[in-house]
């Protein structure tokens, strides 16, 4: 590959949560993890939380490879499957390392099955065995979470109020405890009316607008709390997910995508 190259690109967001998508089905592309941090900095690059990739897929209609803003590449990202699934249009099916997902896209967003949710502690994974419906730990003021992986790992704490946490300190502190060796992100719940109102420190990347696979494992570990029942709403500070889920199925998100711009960047 020569030293620089032009590769066009297309930015969207799914409630805030922003991407930069390289469609390198017929063009194959190299990315690494120090390029992508590159790309999705903010004052010096395209700027995203998280970079895409399309690939060719022999199981799916595409396969989507994912880089947090950290360089960090990782399993999922719901958000971010739904702007793919925008992008394919109509009924598809998306190669990701954290599994296969099936989605539908209109006019409105779309819709994607995540997976079943996965409870063992060696699936999130943590450092030893304990029950990760009401973790028997706590950092200052949130205590007693829930963990699951939903095709990345998330810890999720139901307090009174998720606006009056300090996740900005406690988020980073969590996120890299000894107790997640692959790190983790981290959510605060609370329980408004029957909907779920959701703050996320995300991995790799810090506070974001909103994270899909968040809103998935929130709104299964409340249901499992009996918290809120199926399908749930959750609110973001950049906007509002449905989350629907029963025991031993899929894991159903809906919400919407948006595209924002393209353009052409030298790599």
């Amino acid at each position: 590959m020569p030293l620089t190259m032009k590769r066009r690109f297309r930015k969207m967001h799914g409630l805030g949560n922003d991407f930069v998508i390289f469609d390198a089905r017929e063009a194959p592309l190299e990315m690494d993890g120090a390029t992508a941090r590159a790309l999705a900095d903010r004052r010096t690059g395209i700027g995203c939380d998280q970079l895409i990739v399309l690939e060719p897929s022999r199981a799916a209609d595409v396969r989507m490879r994912i880089w947090n803003a950290d360089g960090g590449e990782v399993e999922a990202c719901g958000n971010a499957s739904r702007c793919v699934a925008s992008l394919l249009g109509g009924d598809s099916r998306i190669e990701t390392a954290g599994g296969l997902l099936s989605a539908s896209a209109d006019a409105c967003g779309a819709s994607v099955a995540m997976g079943r949710p996965r409870f063992g502690w060696e699936d999130i994974p943590l450092a030893y065995p304990m029950d990760t419906e009401r973790m028997p730990v706590g950092w200052e003021e949130l205590r007693d979470p829930a963990a699951l992986n939903v095709g990345n790992p998330h810890v999720v704490f139901f307090v009174e109020d998720a606006r009056a946490v300090p996740l900005e300190r406690l988020g980073p502190m969590i996120e890299t405890d000894p107790l997640f060796p692959e790190r983790i992100n981290v959510n605060v719940a609370s329980v408004e009316e029957g909907t779920l109102r959701l703050r996320v420190w995300e991995r790799g990347v810090g506070l974001t607008q909103a994270c899909g696979t968040g809103a998935c494992a929130t709104a299964v570990a409340a249901m499992r709390r009996r918290l809120v029942q199926s399908p749930a709403v959750v609110r973001l500070p950049g906007g509002t997910l449905t989350v629907a889920w029963a025991p031993g199925e899929d894991i159903v998100m809906t919400g919407g995508a948006t595209a924002v711009f393209e353009g052409e960047v030298e790599l």
